[in-house]
């Protein structure tokens, strides 16, 4: 279904359905095309389009790079922080609405978090259950000596879409965490598996199996939707702001 929402419209149709008896909306971030960059995705609309159809919990995936060894590509890790790089996104809904400040200390759900984390464990997939992703302005992909910027202020992962989406799921009382699967080493991380010229040949294998992995992860999920159904922290932080 095509929606538009009183912050424009999202980046495509959304679709909906139903799997192990629940209800879900999936909207691709890129676009059906991809055709979108990260930069300019409406992050704002499509999390208000999901949550005008009902949805309360938000499932999002991403493809990372890696910012230290040991986390090699083909890892799928969890996220419990960011650090956010990005710049000139319109950023908050405060500009839409009465102003507020929200806490952000723990920016992820960990109810799902942990649900996922399960799923994974389940699956035998290899998996970090934390970790800090960076989020950079994109679409171009960072320097070596920003890599290692990155890296030397505790970076884990290095990812261009988690914010300001993370927040606006924060914002609209949207219990909200992440999957990303690791492709490949950022460029800071010597290796021959680095998004780099001539590196796709090694990198597409590995993000098509992680394309694979995170449809399993997503199902499974589902299947132990009464692990994070009930979950309802981001509203909980929300409601204090919006009723004074």
């Amino acid at each position: 279904m095509r929606l538009t929402t009183a912050h424009g419209k999202p980046s495509d149709a959304l679709f909906t359905g139903n799997y192990a008896g629940q209800l879900v909306a999936f909207v691709p971030r890129h676009g059906t095309d991809h055709s979108i960059p990260p930069h300019r995705v409406p992050y704002k609309a499509n999390l208000a389009a999901l949550k005008s159809l009902g949805v309360r919990h938000v499932l999002a995936t991403c493809v990372v790079g890696s910012l230290r060894k040991e986390i090699e590509p083909g890892t799928f890790v969890v996220p419990d922080q960011f650090i956010n790089f990005t710049w000139g996104r319109d950023d908050t809904f405060g500009q839409d609405q009465n102003f507020i400040h929200l806490p952000m200390a723990q920016p992820y759900c960990g109810t799902l978090a942990r649900a996922v984390t399960n799923a994974l464990q389940e699956l035998g997939i290899t998996h970090r259950e934390s970790g800090i992703v960076v989020v950079v302005q994109g679409p171009r992909f960072s320097t070596i000596a920003e890599s290692k910027m990155y890296a030397l202020w505790g970076g884990d992962i290095v990812n261009m879409t988690q914010y300001p989406e993370c927040y606006f799921a924060r914002e609209l009382g949207l219990c909200y965490t992440v999957i990303a699967s690791v492709t490949d080493y950022d460029v800071g991380v010597s290796s021959n598996i680095a998004m780099k010229a001539g590196s796709l040949d090694v990198v597409l294998p590995i993000f098509k199996r992680n394309t694979e992995l995170t449809n399993q992860v997503l199902k499974q999920v589902l299947q132990n939707h009464l692990q994070f159904t009930k979950c309802e922290c981001a509203t909980a932080e929300v409601r204090p702001y919006y009723e004074k």
